[in-house]
């Protein structure tokens, strides 16, 4: 079948008050050194000579006035503390803008299938991000997924107007706590009418740098720590989450040593943590494997599908359960860390979904 998607791939450029650049590619150099310890790998892996590196990393050390790189003789070479910086300073921004180009890419591939009037249906979903999630538009054949990040209160309010067709919704495994997330929602699904779809289930806690810290065992341990921590948004499930956990614990949210800086995906928390700018954040497990972090499990969740009937016709629901089961997307969720299939394609109610967890 022939594939008329396009793809968004930004490449970031720094550039100083001066107007100097630091080309894309130097990044990718910089990547290599730290992996491999060696700057004639880390050209061949980026694909260009090792005079090629050399010169850009010659560059770049003059323009700051501080080397990227520290060579030893017989000993390989190392990113400095600069060039450590502008390292995770390339990961946090790709981290933090990457969810919303994948938003704005799948409102572009929207439009072109209206133009092209595809006959394949199209899906509108607004979802919470997710690891599993995203792998939906990659593995749809029978449908186009017009996937949108949005917070759950966001994709619940748009599910209710009519200007998406499903939802996604988290709720923890405790039934108390699932109780607890759903009155904080429950203004958005009052009439009763929503329906769920089991996906996935993840699992969500602290995540630290490695080796780091190891005297914090649980959260009170953290609460009493001082560490810096780097939260989530206010609106995400998982920033409620969060304060649901230390209200359940007896703690005060004002006993954590919060930066001031929210992020908006589990990925840009966890490279904010792993870059050294905070100690510790809260996120999914997949998050914390992606950046080499230790992660101490304190919930897991349903990661859910949420619809109203009379806004999604048959057909497309069958497409979507049949999408849910297809070997393919469950063997790709069985290789994301903490995530696993909940009976996917189920449909069920709250009550029945809280009942399934006591």
């Amino acid at each position: 079948m022939h594939n008329k998607k396009l793809n968004i791939s930004p490449a970031w450029i720094f550039r100083t008050a001066n107007g100097e650049l630091f080309e894309p590619i130097l990044f990718r150099l910089l990547e290599g050194i730290r992996d491999t310890g060696k700057l004639t790998a880390a050209a061949t892996n980026a694909g260009i000579s090792y005079r090629h590196a050399w010169n850009l990393l010659n560059r770049g050390g003059h323009i700051i006035g501080l080397p990227l790189v520290i060579m030893r003789k017989g000993q390989g070479s190392q990113l400095s503390p600069l060039g450590e910086k502008l390292l995770w300073a390339e990961h946090r921004v790709d981290a933090r803008l990457g969810p919303q180009i994948d938003s704005m890419t799948a409102e572009l591939n929207d439009q072109i299938q209206q133009l092209l009037a595809n006959t394949k249906p199209t899906l509108r979903l607004h979802a919470s991000h997710g690891y599993a999630v995203a792998l939906l538009p990659e593995v749809a054949e029978e449908l186009n997924i017009n996937l949108q990040y949005r917070n759950p209160a966001e994709a619940i309010s748009a599910l209710n107007r009519g200007e998406c067709d499903i939802a996604s919704f988290h709720l923890p495994t405790c039934p108390q706590l699932a109780r607890q997330v759903l009155s904080h929602y429950r203004d958005l699904l009052s009439d009763g009418s929503h329906r769920l779809i089991r996906f996935v289930t993840r699992r969500e806690g602290l995540m630290l740098r490695k080796g780091e810290h190891p005297q914090v065992r649980s959260l009170k341990d953290f609460s009493k720590s001082g560490l810096r921590f780097i939260s989530r948004d206010l609106h995400s499930g998982t920033r409620i989450l969060f304060n649901l956990l230390l209200e359940q614990q007896g703690l005060d949210a004002n006993s954590i040593n919060g930066s001031g800086q929210q992020e908006f995906t589990h990925t840009a928390v966890a490279a904010f943590v792993a870059s050294g700018m905070a100690d510790v954040g809260f996120g999914v497990l997949a998050a914390a494997d992606q950046f080499g972090l230790d992660f101490l499990e304190l919930a897991c969740e349903h990661y859910l599908l949420i619809y109203r009937p009379e806004h999604l016709s048959q057909g497309t629901l069958d497409h979507l359960i049949e999408l849910l089961r297809a070997p393919e997307l469950l063997e790709r969720i069985d290789n994301v860390p903490g995530y696993q299939p909940d009976q996917p394609g189920q449909i069920t109610g709250f009550d029945e979904l809280i009942a399934s967890d006591q």
